[in-house]
């Protein structure tokens, strides 16, 4: 298959799993796999683009934008990079430690965008301290939904891509 031609089969995962995130609850949301399958099964523009149009259509509906909305975009963008070095794999021990990778950095940035917020937590040390420890109970949702989803974007192309579109199918690798 051509590097830069259409992928229906990932194209429609991806926006199949941005329907799932207007059940948001507690973190737990599609966004982060969504933005990593992206990255692993689109090329170029479209795996950056999908994540932050979800994004973009879908915060106004659920409560709208916050000081650290850019930094939770910077995230999805960054799990659609560790995504794009998955290209070639549905190596499941990869694909969960990519997960994990994104939920953690997603943690740290939207956080540490939480933390500069203006009014909020004290820009010390301490308050950054503060800012993370009150971000705890959430991470559990978001790493859950992102090993949840992640499994079950990569495992339906995985199979899809072998029964019904197998122009799509990852190359066995080494």
């Amino acid at each position: 298959m051509e590097k830069n031609s259409t992928r229906p089969l990932a194209l429609g995962l991806t926006v199949l799993a941005g329907l799932a995130r207007m059940s948001q609850n507690l973190n737990f949301a599609p966004v982060g796999a969504l933005s990593l399958f992206a990255g692993a099964r689109l090329r170029g523009w479209q795996a950056y683009a999908l994540p932050i149009a979800l994004m973009a259509i879908t915060d106004p509906l659920l409560g709208g934008y916050s000081f650290a909305t850019p930094f939770i975009y910077a995230s999805f963008l960054l799990n659609v990079w560790i995504g794009s070095k998955l290209r070639s794999t549905e190596n499941p021990g990869l694909l969960g430690a990519a997960a994990i990778a994104g939920s953690i950095q997603f943690f740290v940035l939207s956080n540490f965008g939480t933390w500069l917020a203006p009014h909020g937590y004290a820009h010390t040390p301490a308050g950054l301290a503060a800012c993370f420890t009150a971000a705890i109970p959430f991470f559990r949702g978001t790493a859950l939904s992102d090993i949840l989803y992640t499994a079950v974007l990569f495992g339906l192309h995985a199979l899809l891509s072998r029964v019904v579109v197998r122009s799509e199918r990852v190359a066995a690798t080494a």
